[in-house]
């Protein structure tokens, strides 16, 4: 297997792409049993004699292509597929995968990701390398596929997961649900989440200028869920002012009951915890949904450029505190520029390294490096400059050249400059 990123040199295959996954899951919460048929469509970028997919902790029962078993070698992180043939470049082929186990949380630089088992059900954190703990896949976060996942659970139980939910079935006391996401997904942004919950509209939304957003949560949380989530419409107009219109197909909210210790954004879905239904928590839920912009719509090429993602929707936060009567900007600038004073100056934005990749002085010098860029260029450009990184870059991957580029479009050589100051240096410029 050939590493596609530095970051994560153990995970993924640079040998081909995915085009889609259809995932047939079934999963028993009493004994966190997980059963799947997993078929992949890949499309060859060099010659292929074998392949390899991600998958860590669930065992391989079978593999077939053009509908005959062929050889594979299973180890503890990946599953080598040896076909009958030689695969040629830019052809297309067809791997399904029969596996299943107790599916587990893997370990890692990041601390434990992946599928976890809750007191009462289950959920996915997959940032960075956590979907092989549930799916077998070419977990790259540049190998973006459409999805297909039909998922069973036991009756009594209700499924959240990426994608737009189809048809409820309920059969020989299981329900079985379907979620299709035809824009392309990176690996980390699947998820699944899995509980004792109901599925109700968010008042509010779905007016023609926001998407319907639904709220998924146990019903003994509804009424903490509304109130938490009241102001999510308000946010979701923000956002569509200043970035663009919400681009995924779905927006949905999902709560566990358990405590999290920090929500989570995948494509079209983020997940918090019992805990963040609080006042505090509303700059964590702006957070998450800026993430569908910027991150989950515009995607990274590699995970160097982590601060695309987290910078913006850190940047996202202060707007909506702003905008909701709460702190401004300016001052949220200026109370992060010195807690940024305060910690150690040896991270280079551009390239912090796999151990500070979650740095929090990631997102908050990336919020600056872009509040330096809007002080320079001004307001309307730079909001201009954000909506056409959205709308040229809709579902693409990019890279901290392709903003450098869009910067100096919008700015000229001094804005440039500017961006490259916060980014490229690991000296602290003067507070913007």
């Amino acid at each position: 297997m050939s590493g596609a990123d530095p970051y994560a040199p153990q995970s993924g295959d640079r040998s081909y792409d995915v085009e889609s996954y259809d995932l047939s899951l079934t999963y028993r919460v009493r004994t966190n049993r997980l059963d799947g048929v997993a078929t992949i469509v890949g499309i060859a970028r060099e010659s292929l004699s074998s392949f390899a997919l991600d998958l860590v902790g669930l065992r391989t029962g079978r593999v077939r292509m053009d509908g005959a078993p062929v050889r594979f070698a299973a180890g503890p992180r990946v599953l080598r597929v040896t076909p009958g043939r030689t695969i040629a470049p830019g052809e297309r082929f067809a791997v399904e995968v029969t596996y299943g186990g107790a599916p587990a949380p893997r370990r890692s630089r990041w601390g434990t990701v992946g599928w976890e088992e809750l007191t009462d059900g289950a959920l996915v954190a997959g940032q960075p390398i956590g979907a092989p703990t549930w799916f077998p896949c070419n977990d790259r976060p540049d190998a973006r596929a459409r999805m297909r996942m039909e998922i069973t659970v036991d009756d009594g139980y209700a499924v959240a997961a990426t994608g737009v939910a189809g048809a409820i079935i309920r059969r020989g006391g299981r329900v079985t649900t379907t979620f299709t996401s035809d824009v392309p997904t990176a690996t980390y942004l699947a998820a699944v989440h899995v509980g004792r919950y109901r599925t109700r509209p968010l008042a509010g939304s779905g007016d023609g200028v926001i998407p319907p957003v639904s709220v998924t949560a146990p019903p003994a949380l509804t009424s903490a869920a509304d109130r938490a989530f009241a102001t999510v419409p308000d946010m979701l107009r923000l956002f569509d002012r200043l970035f663009g219109p919400y681009p995924q197909e779905a927006c949905s909210l999902v709560v566990t009951a358990d405590e999290l210790e920090i929500p989570l954004e995948a494509q079209g879905l983020a997940v918090f915890g019992m805990n963040h239904l609080v006042p505090a928590a509303q700059r964590l839920v702006a957070h998450e949904l800026a993430h569908q912009w910027f991150g989950n719509s515009v995607g990274l090429a590699r995970w160097s450029d982590i601060w695309l993602n987290e910078g913006f929707a850190c940047y996202a936060e202060w707007l909506w505190s702003e905008e909701s009567g709460g702190t401004d900007v300016e001052t949220c600038v200026a109370e992060n520029y010195a807690g940024l004073v305060a910690k150690p100056r040896d991270l280079l934005l551009v390239d912090p390294g796999p151990d500070d990749m979650f740095d929090d002085r990631v997102y908050k010098r990336g919020a600056i490096a872009l509040h330096a860029v809007r002080r320079e260029v001004g307001d309307a450009a730079f909001f201009d400059l954000l909506r056409a990184w959205t709308a040229e870059h809709r579902h693409r991957l990019v890279t901290t050249d392709d903003f450098r580029r869009a910067v100096e479009a919008a700015g000229g050589g001094d804005a440039a400059t500017v961006l490259s100051r916060w980014i490229d240096h690991r000296a602290l410029p003067p507070r913007p």
